[in-house]
């Protein structure tokens, strides 16, 4: 019965041991994580982010974001036409 109780209290030690380990590497390691500003990812070695002023930003936002202003000017001109539409519709109408 000695022996059990000796391989018990082993065992509980080592285990504790081993999530303190655990605890420093993760300590170690969240220096490195960074979170998105825009969608809230955790960011590490597998994801790459970027710092933008304070915030940091991970590459899909970054792809989302390059895909808007891609398309920016067929939006402005999209806009520039419904503008000159409904100029054209006001003086048309006597408005």
């Amino acid at each position: 019965m000695p022996d059990d109780e000796k391989t018990r209290s082993e065992r509980t030690l080592e285990s504790i041991l081993e999530g303190k380990k655990l605890d420093a590497y993760a300590e170690h390691c969240t220096k490195k994580m960074h979170v998105c500003g825009l969608c809230g990812a955790v960011g590490y070695q597998r994801k790459p982010m970027k710092p933008i002023g304070s915030k940091w930003v991970c590459i899909d936002c970054m792809r989302e974001l390059k895909e808007i202003l891609d398309t920016l000017p067929q939006w402005e001109a999209e806009i520039q036409i419904g503008k000159e539409m409904s100029k054209k519709i006001d003086d048309t109408l006597g408005v």
